[in-house]
């Protein structure tokens, strides 16, 4: 599987970035194409007017001053407001089009994008910051919106522009077009300069410019979101801004990125804009020489103001082109940041040929070795362990012991290196993950709630709850004060008009989530570690609902939280050292005794008014 999403990622890459982005815009890939051809025959629309006008010019000077001679001018006249307007209101229809299928295309990137990462393995979050991840999001298939909406079809009518210009100045002065030409070239020459450059340095492009300025963009983020975060850190050990030294950094490096980029862009931009600008003084010099030899001057002034008429035309073609070069490698850019998002890897689900329902409710163990993505050094190593079913059992240890990533292998956070776990009797790969996810219920040390309800938070763990199931489970989950105290009670939103909730609430809520689920496997995190005392009795009071007649794996620092658990597994560098009940390890003198003496001369601590010191 690994090697054929790899083909596709291969694959998908060797093709056209715009057609890459196309691909998301499924059935409206065809509204994009018509609002292109659209914008195409705008462009036609916008020659034939000029073309018009300039039949009126011809037919007034050649009649000049007699203007009553000239009844097809009018004619003329009428035919150009006509393209004018017909051109209006194609380009109209052809921004109506793009538009409709940009806004789908960023909805399916980001659609895309939040699905594959619902699939991911846990710890892709911990390697990609959430700053990171919605500037991708949010920022990317924003670009692709103006790309697609505006820039495309701009382009495609700024190159049908020449072609139909070539084609009308063969029929009119072949000369003087091919000098109109001349800024035209020397601009595009300039354009290429700008966006392809010419040196060895990383800058020097385009499409590398937008990568490296995304990427400065991306780390500036991120460190912004991670100093925001540690605000009150600043507050309370006094520290200055200068302290988040990647912060700082990350700024001035992208300023100095920016500033170099900007100063290797200023001379061919400046060369593009007064080539472009410079028509006339091409024109000017080009229409007196020709001048002295024109055999019918009347017929050379119309001919050569129509090139005048033009060469505002040429102005605006060049200035489309050139944005429109710049959106599409940010738009190239913007495709492949989505892309890396979507390559990455996924917890596949069971083989259907192997899948298999477990036969109870029992974890397994089996020689289960784990390493984190990029580390040599095992998280777990050789870990053997059986928690009966309907039996609860505790991992303890020392902080960085493997307690937390031997739990998240259960509900396939990640997947074991060696080994296996089982549930049931089944290997976890083995069990479709629909049905695994149904079995296990997590509850996570620094579990987050949503900006809805308080309603709408119990209720995600299932959504097709009644009013009253949600009800019960906040009441098993101990969470009536915290219900009481807001005059909307359950229909509460979390984060809204003020409304926010402890550490301990915020876990009895995340509770009642679980309650509400019923699984028969209960995966606990350390529930009470942001509790205070009186949170965290009724967390165990909530607990002791939760757990009751389920497999309970817990994670615990707090040991007086796993003195009543079946069995106690005591990991040490990711091997477990000790096992067996709370009195037998006591009684042992291992490490968690050891641990246990700790405990309680910790908890034994008081602060007097003099200083601190043991109780009495």
């Amino acid at each position: 599987m690994e090697g054929r999403r790899d083909q596709r990622a291969s694959k998908r890459r060797q093709r056209n970035p715009i057609m890459r982005l196309l691909d998301f815009a499924g059935g409206y890939k065809k509204l994009t194409i018509l609002g292109c051809v659209l914008s195409g025959v705008n462009a036609l629309c916008a020659i034939a007017m000029l073309v018009c006008v300039w039949f009126v010019l011809r037919d007034l000077i050649a009649v000049a001053p007699d203007w009553s001679a000239a009844p097809n001018a009018t004619g003329y006249g009428i035919a150009a407001f006509a393209f004018a307007l017909a051109g209006l209101v194609i380009y109209f229809a052809a921004l109506m089009c793009t538009h409709l299928a940009a806004f789908r295309t960023a909805t399916n990137m980001r659609a895309a994008a939040l699905e594959h990462l619902s699939r991911v393995p846990l710890g892709y979050f911990d390697a990609h910051a959430t700053g990171e991840l919605r500037r991708v999001i949010e920022g990317a298939t924003g670009l692709t919106e103006g790309v697609l909406a505006h820039r495309f079809p701009d382009f495609v009518g700024a190159l049908v522009t020449p072609v139909a210009y070539l084609v009308v100045m063969a029929a009119v002065d072949w000369v003087l077009g091919l000098l109109c030409l001349v800024p035209v070239a020397v601009s595009a020459a300039c354009m290429f300069w700008m966006m392809a450059g010419g040196g060895d340095d990383e800058n020097t492009n385009m499409m590398t410019f937008m990568k490296n300025y995304q990427d400065a963009l991306d780390r500036m983020n991120k460190a912004a979101v991670e100093y925001v975060r540690g605000i009150p850190v600043v507050k309370v050990f006094q520290q200055t801004v200068r302290s988040f030294s990647t912060f700082r950094e990350s700024i001035r490096a992208y300023r100095e990125f920016a500033s170099a980029y900007v100063r290797l862009c200023t001379p061919p931009q400046v060369a593009q804009l007064v080539a472009i600008n410079s028509t006339f003084a091409v024109l000017v010099p080009a229409g007196i020489l020709l001048a002295q030899n024109a055999g019918d001057f009347a017929a050379f002034l119309s001919d050569y103001l129509f090139y005048v008429v033009f060469s505002a035309l040429t102005t605006m073609m060049m200035t489309k082109v050139m944005y429109a070069s710049q959106a599409l490698a940010d738009a190239q850019d913007a495709v492949m940041r989505i892309e890396r998002i979507l390559d990455a890897p996924v917890m596949a689900d069971a083989d259907p040929a192997r899948a298999s329902e477990p036969a109870d409710d029992s974890i397994e163990f089996d020689c289960v070795t784990f390493s984190y993505p990029g580390t040599d050094r095992p998280a777990l190593e050789n870990v053997s362990l059986c928690v009966p079913a309907g039996a609860t059992v505790a991992l303890v240890g020392p902080s960085g012991s493997g307690k937390t990533t031997a739990a998240s292998l259960v509900p396939r956070f990640w997947d074991a290196c060696e080994g296996a776990v089982r549930i049931g009797g089944v290997d976890v790969r083995d069990i479709p993950l629909s049905s695994l996810m149904g079995r296990v219920a997590f509850v996570f040390q620094n579990d987050r709630l949503f900006k809805q309800s308080l309603a709408d938070n119990i209720r995600a763990a299932r959504p097709d709850a009644t009013r009253g199931e949600v009800e019960a489970a906040a009441r098993a989950a101990r969470c009536d004060d915290i219900i009481a105290k807001f005059p909307n009670g359950l229909d509460t939103v979390v984060g809204a008009r003020g409304v926010y909730l402890s550490g301990g609430e915020c876990q009895r809520i995340a509770l009642a989530r679980a309650i509400l689920k019923d699984a028969p496997i209960v995966v606990l995190d350390e529930a009470t570690a942001f509790a205070d005392p009186e949170n965290e009795a009724l967390i165990q009071k909530a607990l002791a609902v939760l757990a009751k007649g389920k497999t309970v794996l817990m994670v615990a620092h707090r040991l007086s939280t796993v003195v009543d658990a079946d069995m106690i597994c005591v990991l040490d560098e990711g091997r477990i050292v000790e096992q067996g009940a709370h009195a037998e390890l006591v009684a042992a003198g291992g490490l968690y005794a050891k641990m246990w003496d700790d405990y309680r001369a910790s908890v034994s601590w008081r602060i007097t008014g003099k200083g601190a010191g043991h109780a009495a």
